[in-house]
């Protein structure tokens, strides 16, 4: 008989907070920060278990990097847009 391999919940869980960090403005810096811890315990386990998934856990932590970075990116430029514009306008 052979055993059938299940997919982790966790790295499942991990890409598509991943995914909705990169979608989701503002709110997807927090999706992404879950998304990284999630996809951290999800490998460790996967490695321990034997699991399937490890692909996308690596992929939720991608995801999950490259949302956080673009978020930063976006509240930087929401905050120098308002203080430098409020500066323009006053002059």
């Amino acid at each position: 008989m052979e055993l059938i391999r299940q997919t982790n919940q966790k790295a499942i869980t991990a890409l598509t907070l991943g995914i909705l960090s990169l979608l989701i403005p503002i709110i997807g810096f927090i999706l992404g920060v879950i998304g990284i811890f999630l996809a951290r315990k999800s490998i460790i386990e996967i490695d321990n278990t034997n699991q399937k998934g490890r692909g996308m856990a690596i992929s939720g932590l991608i995801c999950s990097i490259i949302g956080i970075i673009i978020q930063l990116f976006v509240i930087f430029a929401i905050i120098g847009y308002y203080s430098y514009g409020s500066d323009v306008i006053a002059t």
